[in-house]
């Protein structure tokens, strides 16, 4: 640390070091609960789920960011962040240089490159920003002290401890220390549990998984032994490719399509960003006043809005663009995904 660190500055830091201790969790009624289920479920030892825990610190800013996530800004204002030239530029780079891994996971997977490149360049900037938070102390935070959403994290820091264990992440790198059904890929026990950091949610590596994702998805691409989506480029791409084919994505189909409203259709707005999933079939919304040069009549769609600076725009949301969304439950991450793919296509 530079020791001539303005004064003001010098107690900010050391209040923001005071605030974020490890031991926030220690001796919790509630946190005794979770130690016990994890035991009683997953074989852990209790010792060793408790001196995990101990480690943990009650983290602020993490509800702090929680509360005002880029989804919850309008359209136009998330596109400006994620739908930049730079970005585009950047993954046309990052295709360049992973050209045969995703041309071995289109052909595996059915996934289109731009699909699965756009994923990771929307979610970490192509590697660059895979998130700073210890995930340990984000899971806690969120589990224990966030109560809109305590039921969700509570199960991924479970989830996440599992992960650990069937990774050999230490202090769960023992053969006594945990059940370990998935024996097989490891990080290794080199990494402590501590040094794994990730989104304030919890989310790793290049395609932000969280951890119920992670150990359910992420697959070792390389052959290497090892399934590392936070270091290894070529895991993380087969990874987010089957991701997308275990959620069901469509070789070949389209995506989303603008389309038109009838004049007598103003209550379609009602029906708008109402699912993500498909509800009705295209023959059904052109009965309705959508007007759309889509001949699939007994395809199913939803219909989604989206205001842009100069007009509002409507589109029929297929399949593939539910699958999207299956990744981040965001109408707006849908469409910005699916518009950087398209730019990455056009460019290559």
């Amino acid at each position: 640390m530079n020791l001539f660190v303005k004064p003001c500055l010098l107690g900010m830091l050391l209040l923001t070091a005071l605030l974020a201790k490890a031991g926030d969790y220690t001796g919790r009624e509630d946190v005794e609960a979770f130690i016990a289920t994890m035991v009683e479920q997953h074989g852990f030892l209790a010792s060793d789920v408790r001196d995990v825990l101990n480690q943990a610190a009650y983290r602020q800013d993490i509800i702090d960011l929680i509360t005002r996530p880029a989804e919850a800004k309008p359209w136009v204002a998330y596109q400006k962040i994620f739908v930049t030239p730079t970005r585009i530029q950047d993954g046309v780079a990052f295709t360049h240089a992973n050209w045969e891994t995703l041309q071995r996971a289109e052909t595996d997977f059915g996934v289109p490159k731009e699909i699965i490149v756009a994923i990771i360049g929307v979610e970490t900037n192509y590697g660059r920003n895979k998130g700073k938070h210890r995930v340990l102390d984000a899971l806690a935070t969120l589990g224990f002290d966030y109560p809109k959403r305590a039921e969700f994290f509570i199960g991924q820091l479970e989830e996440f401890l599992v992960l650990a264990c069937e990774e050999r992440v230490r202090p769960f790198d023992r053969d006594d220390s945990c059940q370990r059904p998935n024996a097989g890929a490891t990080l290794g026990s080199t990494v402590e549990i501590g040094e794994l950091v990730g989104s304030y949610a919890g989310a790793m590596g290049y395609g932000q998984f969280i951890p119920s994702s992670y150990r359910h998805y992420a697959i070792d691409y390389d052959g290497d032994g090892n399934r590392d989506i936070w270091n290894n480029v070529v895991d993380a791409i087969g990874s987010v490719a089957a991701y997308f084919k275990d959620h069901g994505w469509q070789h070949g189909e389209p995506i989303i399509a603008q389309v038109g409203l009838a004049q007598d259709a103003a209550n379609l707005d009602d029906l708008a960003n109402d699912s993500y999933s498909p509800t009705h079939t295209i023959a059904e919304w052109k009965a309705k006043g959508v007007q759309t040069a889509d001949t699939r009549d007994s395809a199913y769609a939803a219909l989604f809005r989206y205001e842009n600076e100069d007009a509002i725009r409507h589109y029929l949301g297929y399949h593939n663009f539910y699958v999207i969304t299956r990744y981040n439950i965001s109408r707006l991450y849908a469409k910005a995904v699916v518009e950087v793919s398209e730019a990455i296509a056009s460019a290559l």
